[in-house]
């Protein structure tokens, strides 16, 4: 078939190794091999097809390293090969694949550093994802120079040092991915969001995920992380991160889930955090967190207490422990009830003053104005001596009549 562009034969449960006469296909532009039983080895035949723009070999139990001549593919934009035993460094002879978009090594047995070449040559890339393998070392800060980058995941390696400020410059997480940004096709990828392993496909543009969990990153979150505004999934659990979350964390305001857990995170909960409206998954179990879980906003729906466990200083609600002042008594409840009480204890003298103070001039209001005028004293008396009179003669009627009536 040598005209033949496009092959697709995966799901299905195709076994053995890829055969070598699969070369001849020199007008191939699309290979999807994957979800199959293959094993064994990838060829040395990608120079015999140089319209090649999507291998997808995926889900799959092949071995070896990354061959050489995939690297003659320069007009390759997917390349996904994750979910095999594929082990090795990365070769350097992939850089030249300058047009690639996404590059998916996950779940392998690749190990080494990652390659600062990656940020270097590939200006395009959409999607990296090199989870589950062995990489080890830095981040490297060439990856800050990867600008379109919308999904960065280097979960579950052995990935050490510092998360790089210059992480602000990943203007990809800043601003929403287009449909047409990947054209069509998109495959499927594996991600770690509300909680939950994710299978996607065919929404990737809508997804903005930031993942280094499970390594072994050191120092503190950097603030620079607070400036990519569109990050939808933010993951950097399992680590050794130190210092406070930062203040500004409320920035993020497209935050569907956050996980900070597991780590050695210290000081309180900033109040920024509860104004995330579209957060569904926060976990910030196993720190050093202290003081008062902030409240209101979307904080009001995440009422498991698993959120907070590990952190033996905070307190308030959903925890069972209540929070306390400095002096060891509760800011809230019955501790304001007795300061309450005391306070009024402290008035009550003051009221008997007043109403003494209000007896007397009521009473010399009256009285020592009939005592000094003698005119409207007799007009006063006159008017009760008036007053007593049909008071009495009222009471004299309505006995007669009642004697009546008997």
């Amino acid at each position: 078939m040598p005209i033949l562009t496009d092959l697709d034969i995966s799901w299905n449960s195709l076994n053995g190794s890829i055969p070598l006469s699969m070369g001849n296909l020199q007008a191939l532009m699309t290979l999807v091999i994957s979800n199959n039983h293959l094993s064994g080895e990838i060829p040395q035949f990608w120079n015999k097809m140089p319209s090649l723009y999507i291998v997808d070999m995926s889900n799959n139990s092949l071995s070896g390293t990354i061959p050489r001549s995939l690297g003659s593919l320069t007009t390759l934009r997917f390349l996904v090969l994750s979910n095999n035993n594929l082990s090795g460094e990365l070769p350097s002879h992939l850089q030249n694949c300058r047009a690639l978009e996404s590059l998916d090594l996950g779940d392998n047995k690749f190990s080494g550093n990652i390659p600062s070449w990656i940020g270097e040559t590939m200006p395009s890339l959409l999607i990296l994802a090199l989870r589950s393998n062995f990489f080890s070392g830095n981040i490297p800060s060439e990856i800050c120079a990867l600008s379109a980058l919308h999904i960065l995941d280097l979960s579950h390696n052995n990935v050490s040092g510092f998360i790089p400020p210059c992480f602000r410059n990943l203007s990809g997480f800043k601003s929403e991915l287009l449909d047409d940004d990947i054209a069509r096709y998109e495959g499927r990828l594996n991600l770690d969001s509300k909680g939950r392993a994710i299978e996607y496909y065919h929404s990737l543009y809508l997804v903005n995920s930031l993942d280094l969990s499970c390594n072994n990153l050191s120092g503190e979150i950097p603030i620079e992380l607070t400036s990519l505004l569109k990050l939808g999934t933010l993951n950097l659990s399992s680590n050794n991160l130190g210092g406070t979350i930062p203040e500004k964390i409320g920035n993020l305001q497209w935050l569907e889930t956050l996980d900070l857990s597991r780590n050695k995170l210290s000081g309180p909960i900033p109040l920024s955090m509860a104004s995330i409206t579209f957060l569904v998954h926060l976990n910030l179990s196993h720190n050093n967190l202290s003081g008062k879980i902030p409240t209101g906003n979307q904080l009001q729906t995440l009422i498991d207490p698993s959120i907070y466990q590990g952190n033996l200083a905070l307190c308030g609600f959903p925890l069972t422990n209540e929070c306390h002042d400095n002096n060891g008594t509760n800011p809230t409840g019955k501790g304001e009830d007795k300061d309450d009480e005391d306070g009024d204890d402290s008035e009550l003298p003051w009221f008997f003053v007043s109403m003494g103070l209000g007896f007397i001039i009521g009473h010399w209001g009256v009285c020592g104005t009939l005592v000094i005028k003698k005119s409207w004293r007799y007009a006063y008396f006159r008017f009760v001596d008036k007053m007593k009179d049909r008071l009495l003669l009222a009471v004299a009627l309505n006995v007669a009549r009642l004697t009546r009536k008997v």
